[in-house]
């Protein structure tokens, strides 16, 4: 890829330029290009998408961490509030940024003038790309869910009007109590009648008020709940959709159980919370606010003392808050143990049952809920102690206020009526204080839930996409490895390889395990991408192309061939869904499975069972041989594809193979060496590089590495012939 030339910084007079890195890629990991400069007074970067140069004057509270992992790197500014800048980089830009990093942390050292002597050296970065500094959880996690909130924000705004409405008419009824007592009942104990007018009137008013509240009340409901909904099923999807395009590494680091629960269960967690406790808490914060309003309108003084429980209450929730929030970020790691127990067990029940493990599998899965078990109880301990405290308090303020209440009508500052609305407004005030810090709990809940939702989505993939893309066009099939180098951390698996791949032509990849075959093949599929050197394919760098628009144009058969609950055409058909029956079945000749298919009970709309229960090994590898061949590609993977077969599918494999390569650039690689003698030419792979090349009968004329590979294996061969 070329760079167009980076613009000079302007350095003051005197300033001497340190250190300088020219960045690849933008802060959320396209490919663009930057520049992060170091001088002895200020650290400068530039995004090549924008003019000028953004500037950081060197201080003592500046640090610079460095990160890096599966072919990409970071460099991030922090200082005592958090960080300031983040850039990231392939690792071909690397050396200098860590030169540019130490050069930094020497100026920090003489800007602290630390005492002569030696000097500790700080500790090495987190070598996990996605271990960012750590931030404190945070119930304010919660107001990012207003990305997703946005498209219905009309409907909130109409639900928040309703559930204004609603709120006001449920005070409606005990400031009509009021005249009910002053006016009508306490006259009538002194001996005057009733007015029937004047009752009627006032019940008329309670009638009115409650079918307005509940009118309101089930329209509000009903529509913030389904926005809620929408809202969950729009997080719900982001999350998956931007799951599937993280990186391989990303989920080679996580466990399948912990994804699903964060897509399934917590997402279904904050859907709960936006449908019925956010709304119960607005109403709440409204109810409260506007019942204080009413109260101190009829009386002041009361009314303070309504409010002084509210300071210990309000320190009550600080204190327990941060503790129910770690508590239920505990729990859902736990629970993602549990899901992922069972994860691992029910796709692999055959294995459980042919080794006669079920104790073990349920005993995992018993101390998995036993620890979940642990943390719950841990965690209710503190609740239960929490809500019970806040409905005590709330009752010693209700006596409080009736004490102070009968005093000031046995003095005549207030009547009986005014005492009787401001216990019914009490009741209503201290009700929604408890129902508030009962919402506490499903709060730290919610924001613990939506945490880990957004650490999927935060993360960017180690494969960046390219800015602009090179559309693949029509592509002859040559591919070229230059200066190649790959490492997964700090362990190199690919060193400075180097190998042309002619149009059409098929090589064979060998190696004992270990030697980087798997992982050379992943490189060219752009599963990962190359730390040095670069891989080209008609001549153009692979990181110029689409991910998705290059990957159309390889087929790829695995050792293990992964098929999808479904029918055997709609498997068949996956790389192509708009494919014909005519199209899938001529695939399916074509990877001779079309004799066997016609022989299950429903041909071709027989449902195969999860991962291709119900099919032979066999049988499952000529389906993905017909899927590979549908779609046509231009180059072929073929990664163990006979390795876990016996002698005669074998046969019937190879057959298929030789139907699937004809024309097309293939990369085969095989333990079995015979299954690669109709390879144009081999290549012999050794810890990461190439030791041998040529074709099967040269390459045993050498006597050297790949003779003593076929060497072993023929002796393994006749040992278990005899």
């Amino acid at each position: 890829m070329t760079a167009t030339a980076p613009a000079e910084p302007v350095l003051e007079a005197g300033e001497t330029l340190r250190a300088r890195v020219a960045l690849d890629l933008s802060p959320d990991g396209r490919f663009a290009t930057g520049e992060l400069c170091l001088t002895d007074r200020r650290l400068l970067a530039r995004d090549g998408g924008r003019d000028g140069w953004q500037v950081w004057p060197l201080r003592p509270d500046l640090t610079l961490q460095h990160a890096d992992s599966g072919g990409l790197a970071q460099l991030s500014l922090h200082d005592a509030h958090g960080r300031l800048a983040l850039w990231r980089f392939t690792l071909a830009a690397n050396p200098p940024a860590l030169a540019l990093l130490q050069a930094f942390e020497r100026a920090q050292r003489r800007l602290a003038s630390p005492p002569a002597g030696d000097e500790e050296e700080p500790a090495a970065a987190d070598d996990d790309f996605a271990a960012e500094p750590p931030e404190r959880p945070s119930t304010w996690v919660l107001l990012r869910l207003w990305r997703f909130a946005r498209p219905y924000q009309g409907q909130l705004a109409a639900g928040f009007a309703l559930t204004l409405g609603a709120t006001g008419a449920a005070l409606v009824p005990p400031y009509l109590t009021i005249p009910l007592m002053d006016d009508v009942l306490i006259p009538f104990q002194n001996g005057q009648a009733i007015d029937p007018m004047l009752v009627a009137l006032l019940l008329g008013g309670l009638l009115l008020s409650a079918l307005a509240a509940w009118g309101l009340g089930w329209a509000k409901t009903w529509l913030l709940a389904l926005v809620s909904e929408r809202i969950s099923a729009d997080l719900r999807t982001a999350t998956f959709e931007h799951l599937l395009h993280l990186s391989l590494d990303y989920f080679g680091a996580k466990r399948t159980g912990d994804l699903i629960s964060r897509i399934g269960s917590e997402t279904d967690r904050i859907s709960v919370y936006l449908s019925l406790h956010a709304l119960d808490f607005a109403t709440d914060v409204l109810m409260i606010g506007m019942t204080a309003a009413i109260l101190f309108s009829i009386d002041p003084a009361l009314a303070l003392v309504t409010l002084l429980p509210l300071p210990f209450i309000a320190w009550l929730i600080h204190l327990v808050r941060d503790r129910l929030r770690t508590g239920f970020e505990k729990i859902d790691r736990v629970w993602g143990e549990v899901t992922s127990v069972l994860a691992d067990t029910i796709p692999g029940i055959r294995v459980v049952k042919a080794f006669a493990q079920e104790k073990r599998e349920a005993q995992r899965f018993r101390e998995a809920n036993a620890h979940n078990l642990a943390i719950n109880d841990r965690l209710n301990k503190t609740w239960s102690l929490f809500s019970p405290t806040v409905a005590l308090m709330t009752e010693i303020g209700l006596l409080v206020v009736w004490g102070f209440g009968i005093w000031l009508v046995s003095r005549g500052q207030v009547t009986v009526g005014v005492l009787t609305a401001f216990i019914a407004y009490i009741g209503r005030f201290y009700g929604r204080l408890d129902s508030m810090s009962r919402i506490v709990s499903v709060t730290q809940k919610a924001a613990a839930g939506a945490k880990r939702i957004f650490d999927i989505l935060d993360h960017h993939s180690n494969v960046p996409e390219p800015a602009q893309p090179m559309p693949v066009g029509h592509l002859k099939g040559e591919i070229a490895l230059q200066g190649v180098g790959f490492r997964y951390g700090p362990r190199a698996v690919i060193r400075n390889l180097d190998l042309t791949i002619r149009p059409g032509e098929m090589i064979g990849l060998v190696g004992h395990s270990g030697s980087g075959k798997s992982t050379l093949v992943n490189l060219i599929c752009r599963f990962y991408d190359v730390t040095e050197g670069r891989i080209t394919a008609d001549g153009t760098d692979l990181r110029r192309f689409a991910l998705a628009d290059w990957r159309r144009h390889i087929g790829v058969v695995l050792q293990e061939p992964f098929l999808f609950f479904g029918t055997i055409a709609e498997n068949i058909a996956y790389g192509k869904p708009g494919a014909t029956r005519a199209e899938i079945v001529a695939a399916a000749r074509a990877a001779h499975a079309h004799e066997f298919i016609l022989r299950l009970p429903h041909g071709y709309d027989s449902v195969v069972g999860e991962r291709g229960q119900g099919l032979s090994g066999g049988e499952r590898q000529r389906i993905s041989i017909a899927r590979a061949l549908l779609i046509d590609p231009r180059i072929l993977i073929l990664d163990e594809a006979t390795s876990s077969v016996d002698t005669e599918t074998e046969g019937e494999i190879q057959k298929a193979l030789d139907n699937l390569v004809q024309g097309r650039t293939t990369i085969a690689v095989a333990h079995r060496l015979s299954t690669l003698k109709r390879a144009d030419r081999l290549v012999v792979m050794d810890r990461g590089r190439i030791v041998e090349t040529g074709t099967h009968d040269e390459l045993l004329a050498r006597q050297g590495a790949y003779w003593r590979l076929h060497e072993a294996q023929q002796q393994r061969h006749t040992g278990l012939g005899e």
